[in-house]
């Protein structure tokens, strides 16, 4: 399939173009869905093929590169446009075409009647086009091109009802906060060119093997790679623009949160996890700020009351746990549990989308309640995704959340896993607490003005396939303690095979035993259960909701960060703006020296017009006396 494997990313351009610029001329939405779905689906229908042909070769030879063209040659500066198909890439492209076409084909329901309908789909693919490039590239420019440009359709996105203020803000904020990730990205690769003479990402890599642990240049690159996997991957201190990001439609949300953008910082330092291996005290900075902002992230959910402002939250909080398993040097666990988060969350998404569709756009959950008789599909759909991100067995969030409990214990030990185990205990608290006052008790919404129906087909089929994939995804990642192999493991293993050696001669740690596997496993789940124990007593009877106080108000108000960024950050820039660089630099500088150099000439337009008089005697002595400067300058020189 790798003849016709430029298919994959051609398609989705070649839908955004169609449906970009002949979009408001086909009046079928139907064939305008179509077109975008299709523009997805066919790429992952390739990318499955291309994935069993990797599959029947020898695991040390699953790599296969395309060369398109030269793509760049500056002095000794040469990039190509190539993509690198192996294990890793092959596994996100399946999620992001996957995934990607089952949002497609739900937003064809979801998003039926916008006048905006045809632009969203173009821009929808036009998504999926940059990050198919981002996972797909064999060198860090032409990653960079794919993760600028899922910024730049991040920004079309969440501000698509742009005739809302809010909605434009947020797009602002997520944009603008991406900057400072991307700011290091790109100081990164000066540096890896700089250094390497490359920005061939298996060239850089093998350039890494002469030099030693702890290396202070490998470490600046590390960090500076991690400070952009910070801002697309929404981990603290860049977190706040991603629950902003809910301004737009749910579909968004679901394909952002998902599938493709946030996830786009894991990838990056899973594919060079050999200089992460090298960089210890990355890797132990990436821990740290993986735990806490699954720890932080999972408190602040607990107390929003918007359906998706929670699933915004548990995002960031899961993406904290992936950076645990990278911080770790567990590698695959962290693609494992992008793979099963990809599941759920895009699950719980599109389910809140179909809730907020039945409740007339309502989102507060706590105007909710006995959905479950009258949306049985979103409710079932909704509860399976519930009981995977809660980790509950055999769902699929069960294997990859314990792998990564599994993986703390045995590189850090008990204290830090611990820790990793509040945070599951409280994601499985606020998924039940939103479970419960969505689609349990008594209506608390008015029964007279709001009508709750289930959604269509084109919205409930991607939730039940979504809902299968949540229930059995986490099978390719067994533990062995079960008896099983760990498929994802083995498949995976050739690309951190060289990381996963370093680490093990760096710091070399005994497997802990089986009994203690179990043990732990029994831990996760008993935390669990006790999470969606307490929300389901605690709320399930519940009419009447106080306003927050003490903690809780800090917690509602998540931890005053936003504040304390417009206080640190935003109001210092708008005063130095206003009170400097505009009224001064710009009015009395700029301004000055513009205005001032224009009336320096009227005024000596003004004074010369004086000589114009009309009066033909005024310019015959002039003329004379013109003739009589030459002569007497001719004479004397």
């Amino acid at each position: 399939m790798t003849n016709s494997f430029y298919l994959v990313t051609l398609l989705p351009l070649i839908g955004f173009l169609i449906n970009g610029l002949l979009g408001k001329r086909i009046k079928n939405e139907k064939v305008v869905g179509a077109i975008s779905t299709l523009a997805v689906f066919i790429p992952f229908v390739i990318g499955a093929m291309t994935f069993f042909e990797l599959l029947s070769m020898a695991p040390e030879s699953r790599s296969i590169l395309i060369n398109y063209y030269n793509w760049i040659t500056a002095g000794s500066f040469s990039v190509n446009y190539a993509y690198l198909i192996d294990p890793l890439s092959i596994s996100l492209v399946l999620i992001v075409t996957g995934i990607g076409s089952l949002i497609h084909l739900y937003s064809i329901g979801y998003m039926h009647n916008d006048p905006g309908f045809a632009k969203f789909f173009a821009f929808l693919n036009l998504f999926i086009f940059a990050m198919l490039n981002l996972v797909l590239a064999d060198n860090l420019l032409l990653v960079f091109l794919g993760w600028e440009g899922v910024g730049l359709c991040s920004y079309f996105l969440i501000g698509f009802w742009y005739e809302k203020k809010f909605t434009g803000d947020a797009a602002k904020k997520a944009f603008i906060i991406n900057r400072i990730g991307d700011f290091g990205f790109m100081v990164a690769m000066f540096f890896i060119f700089t250094n390497f003479n490359t920005l061939e990402i298996s060239k850089f890599l093998e350039g890494l093997s002469v030099y030693q642990v702890g290396d202070t240049l490998l470490l600046t690159i590390a960090l500076l790679l991690f400070l952009g996997a910070t801002g697309k991957s929404a981990q603290i201190p860049l977190f706040v623009w991603l629950p902003d990001a809910m301004a737009g439609p749910t579909p968004v949300s679901a394909l952002i949160h998902a599938a493709t953008m946030v996830t786009a910082g894991v990838y990056l330092i899973a594919r060079t996890s050999l200089l992460y291996a090298l960089s210890p005290v990355a890797s132990q900075i990436i821990f740290i700020v993986g735990l806490l902002t699954a720890i932080v992230s999972a408190t602040i959910a607990l107390k929003q009351d918007d359906i998706k402002k929670i699933l915004a939250y548990s995002t960031v909080s899961q993406l904290g746990f992936m950076f645990i398993a990278l911080g770790t040097g567990a590698y695959w666990v962290a693609i494992f549990h992008l793979i099963t988060h990809a599941f759920f969350k895009g699950l719980l998404f599109l389910g809140s989308g179909s809730v907020i569709h039945g409740m007339h756009e309502e989102q507060n959950i706590l105007k909710m309640g006995g959905l479950k008789s009258k949306m049985k599909i979103t409710y079932i759909t909704f509860l399976i995704g519930s009981l995977a991100i809660a980790g509950i067995p055999p769902f699929s969030g069960f294997f990859s959340k314990d792998a990564i409990v599994f993986e703390t214990y045995k590189e850090l030990g008990l204290g830090l896993m611990i820790l990793a185990l509040i945070a599951a205990g409280m994601t499985a608290f606020y998924m039940f607490r939103m479970v419960t006052l969505t689609f349990y008790g008594k209506p608390r919404y008015d029964e007279k003005v709001v009508h709750p129906h289930e959604s269509p087909a084109t919205m409930t089929i991607p939730l039940i396939v979504l809902a299968v994939l949540s229930t059995i995804g986490g099978f390719i990642g067994i533990p062995h303690a079960f008896g099983f192999h760990t498929y994802l493991k083995e498949w995976l293993n050739p690309i951190f095979e060289k990381a996963t050696a370093v680490l093990e001669s760096v710091h070399p740690v005994a497997e802990p035993s089986y009994t203690t596997e179990f043990l732990l496993i029994g831990l996760a789940i008993v935390t669990s259960l006790i999470g969606i124990f307490l929300a389901v007593k605690m709320y399930i009877k519940k009419d009447k909701f106080d306003a927050a106080t003490g903690f809780g108000k800090v917690l509602e108000n998540k931890y005053y960060v936003d504040e304390a960024y417009d206080k640190i950050v935003v109001d210092p820039i708008q005063k130095t703006s206003e009170g400097f660089l505009w009224k001064i630099f710009d009015i009395k500088i700029i301004d000055g020296a513009v205005n001032g150099l224009a009336r320096y000439i009227s005024n000596i337009g003004f004074d010369w017009r004086k000589i114009q008089t009309g009066v033909i005697q005024d310019y015959t002595t002039l003329s004379v006396a013109g003739v009589i400067a030459i002569i007497l300058y001719l004479l004397f020189i």
